[in-house]
């Protein structure tokens, strides 16, 4: 197995709507919010994690192949495949070759390390140096709360810190080809318009995390436009 080349695809993703991909903070500070968004230590800006995106991406290409039921809900991996034969086993092996299997198990068809590497999408320079100049703001709260349907009152308020809508982050991912004739990037489009069809990050049944992608590559955009996942 040889590496042959590394493609970079770049472009813009434009929230849709307001995105809460958490911090994890293990503590609320006094006039803080119950769930604050990632973000760089350094600038306090928010960004995207490369793994939300990765995650989400092989998850929903997982869930169309019909296999999360069948693993539990834990990454497709080598072992995964032993029970599998034509398109199935093609689109599952796609799969791993994408986005990578657990070392542990055997690599009995000899498929090799992932091919797609998703680095951090910061915010687009261009937004960010816009926002400042009109005082846009990186982070909004929404309130939120349980209501009794009985009683019609409210109970158990919360406060989601969110990206508002509107806001553009910078995304890159490196894409290897480790085989001759090897094609993945039409099988990475389809997972990345899954994405714009479904949400990113927590909360998408309740509206959060809309997203649209945009490429730098015109022909790529011109591609991505006519992908149909399904």
């Amino acid at each position: 197995m040889k590496l042959i080349n590394i493609k970079e695809i770049q472009g813009i993703i434009t929230l849709k709507s307001g995105l809460h991909i958490g911090a994890g903070d293990t503590e609320i500070k006094i006039g803080g919010t119950d769930n604050p968004v990632v973000k760089h230590p350094h600038t306090d800006e928010p960004y995207i994690p490369g793994s939300s995106l990765k995650g989400k991406i092989r998850s929903l290409l997982e869930m169309r192949s019909g296999q999360m039921g069948k693993t539990k809900g834990s990454p497709l991996g080598f072992k995964d495949l032993k029970n599998l034969d034509g398109d199935e086993l093609e689109e599952c092996k796609n799969i791993i070759k994408l986005f990578g299997a657990s070392g542990a198990d055997e690599d009995e068809y000899n498929i090799g390390p992932c091919r797609a590497s998703f680095a951090d999408s910061p915010i687009a320079e261009e937004w960010k140096n816009q926002a400042l100049n009109d005082n846009f703001a990186f982070f909004e709260v929404k309130s939120e709360n349980s209501i009794d349907r009985i009683k019609g009152t409210a109970s158990n308020p919360r406060f989601m810190e969110r990206v508002p809508s509107g806001v553009e982050f910078s995304f890159s991912i490196s894409l290897k080809n480790l085989e001759e004739n090897e094609n993945l990037e039409d099988f990475l489009l389809q997972g990345i318009k899954l994405l714009e069809m479904d949400a990113l990050g927590g909360s998408g049944s309740r509206g959060y995390g809309q997203v649209r992608f945009s490429f730098d590559d015109k022909e790529l955009q011109k591609k991505f436009e006519s992908i149909e996942p399904f």
